[in-house]
């Protein structure tokens, strides 16, 4: 009953009423160390209440909660070393980590808990000195993996066609080899080897991803921006492509081009994903994938009904015309492709002068250009543009909540032995086996004196404004209402000025 009376504190609107009896609740607990603490039960969920601040949000308590845990090392005039327990900050030993749980939650609330100590600290000790190595020596890496599988899709096993065309727009002059003619001569040895690391390494990021998948869980593992999910479906995606192309070149199948091209777009595209690593770029990948995933999603409906309507349209009216002289209506596919460049204003209109277009044809393109490209077109473009201006006032937050993600995800991945823990042993200190980050803080006297006197102009100008009230109410029977208002704010700001004076005489004769 006590822990559940500790998480309904936790979710008190009321945050100095929670702190309070949060405090005077534990007061009552005989076992505050050890397993059997209040603090230390979880939830349903599996969060303690510590993690439940964290993951709602409530910087209050969780910086009242970081204050009990703390321990004051030395200190030394301004200078002073603290030790504030990391046990269930660190994700490093942690099943749950709360890291994770802070990015992966959808309350912008929680993201501000990653700027207080010393949570902020930590991120920073991880990042600087594991994080962006590893992460810039992954980009680097995979980068190099990209250009081996581009150069075996460039270099494939081609051979000269032999037989006969079977129409006059038949193009194709090359065609696959079969799997024994495949790898006969030297070079073909060279693509194989490119061509078995690309393999091995879709097998590894099927192998890496696919555990993520069953713990998290799949809606939450691809919806989260934070967490790079479009970019979990991207590399996903790819790795299937890699070895649906590995089948049909062992199957001698034709058509391996198709999966190999997507394999190849979706593997460069998924480059975007090391620019989180980097400040400048990070943020331009949170509004790419809130473009894409947003705005864009919900453009495409209305440009496949306007597409199909109008490409609709197009086909009957050039549907008994020669084909020659119009290509670009001559089949129904066709047409959905050529209206879909008209659409994104690629191409002009097709108009052949040597022949009579249909009358229809200039009454359709009249509407299709003002609906597509004066009315739909503008408005992608504000919706973008209102995306972008919300993502540009939290970019600074996005980026920090993606480094946090990429610094928990690499830790994950990493072996133990080459990411060491981080922070002091509570042994060395005779505080345990918990965790603890050693920060030194400076109190700046200086600074404490401008808020005494902040403080002290504060007080005298509320004074005179009192004294100033009450001589205006003893004369009120002679003074309108708005006489008085006007005379009040004149005289508020008489006094403000004069006590602002002698407050800055006081400053100076300090100084």
């Amino acid at each position: 009953i006590g822990n559940t009376v500790l998480h309904i504190l936790v979710l008190q609107p009321n945050k100095t009423f929670a702190c309070h009896m949060y405090s005077l609740i534990l007061s009552y607990d005989r076992s505050k160390e050890g397993p059997g603490s209040l603090e230390l039960i979880p939830n349903n969920e599996g969060l303690s209440p510590f993690k439940l601040a964290g993951v709602e949000g409530n910087t209050v308590m969780f910086q009242y909660l970081m204050q009990k845990r703390k321990q004051n090392l030395w200190s030394f005039g301004p200078l002073s070393t603290v030790l504030y327990d990391i046990t269930e900050i660190d994700s490093w030993a942690e099943d749950q980590s709360f890291l994770e749980l802070i990015v992966s939650t959808k309350k912008r609330e929680a993201r501000q808990i990653l700027d207080l100590t010393p949570v902020k600290e930590l991120v920073s000790l991880k990042w600087n000195m594991y994080g962006r190595p590893y992460f810039c020596f992954l980009a680097l890496f995979y980068i190099l993996y990209m250009v081996c599988f581009t150069m075996c899709c460039v270099y494939r096993p081609l051979k000269p066609r032999t037989g006969n065309r079977t129409s006059s727009r038949d193009n194709t002059v090359y065609v696959q080899k079969m799997l024994q003619e495949s790898y006969v001569e030297y070079e073909d040895e060279l693509r194989l080897v490119g061509e078995l690391i690309t393999v091995i390494g879709a097998v590894v990021i099927l192998v890496l991803e696919i555990p993520d998948i069953l713990r998290v869980g799949a809606a939450k593992y691809f919806g989260q921006t934070i967490l790079g999910g479009p970019f979990h479906i991207i590399v996903i995606t790819y790795a299937c492509m890699i070895l649906v192309t590995m089948v049909m070149r062992l199957t001698s199948t034709t058509g391996e081009v198709v999966p190999m091209s997507f394999a190849l777009v979706l593997g460069w595209c998924n480059v975007m994903y090391f620019a989180r690593g980097f400040q400048m770029l990070g943020p331009f990948t949170i509004m790419i994938q809130k473009m894409i995933f947003g705005d864009l999603m919900r453009f495409c409906w209305l440009m496949a009904v306007v597409i199909l309507g109008f490409a609709s349209a197009f086909y009957i009216i050039f549907q008994t015309e020669n084909p020659e002289n119009l290509g670009q209506f001559y089949n129904y596919p066709m047409s959905l492709f050529t209206t879909f460049e008209l659409f994104l204003t690629i191409i002009d209109g097709p108009a052949n002068y040597d022949v009579d277009l249909p009358f229809m044809y200039s009454v359709v393109y009249f509407a299709f250009a003002i609906i597509a490209t004066l009315l739909m077109l503008n408005l992608l473009i504000a919706m973008m543009g209102d995306t972008h201006w919300r993502v540009a006032h939290e970019q600074d937050e996005l980026w920090r909540a993606q480094v946090v993600a990429t610094t928990v995800m690499l830790e994950r991945k990493l072996p133990r032995c080459l990411w060491p823990r981080s922070g002091i042993c509570g042994r060395e200190f005779g505080l345990g086996d918990r965790w603890y980050l050693r920060i030194e803080d400076r109190v700046d006297p200086n600074k404490h004196k401008m808020m005494r006197y902040t403080e002290a102009f504060k007080v005298q100008d509320r004074e005179n404004y009192d004294k100033s009230s009450e001589k205006l109410e003893t004369n009120g029977d002679t003074l309108c209402k708005k006489e008085l208002s006007a005379l009040s704010l004149s005289l508020s700001r008489s006094t403000s000025r004069t006590s602002s004076h002698r407050g800055w005489e006081i400053l100076r004769r300090n100084t």
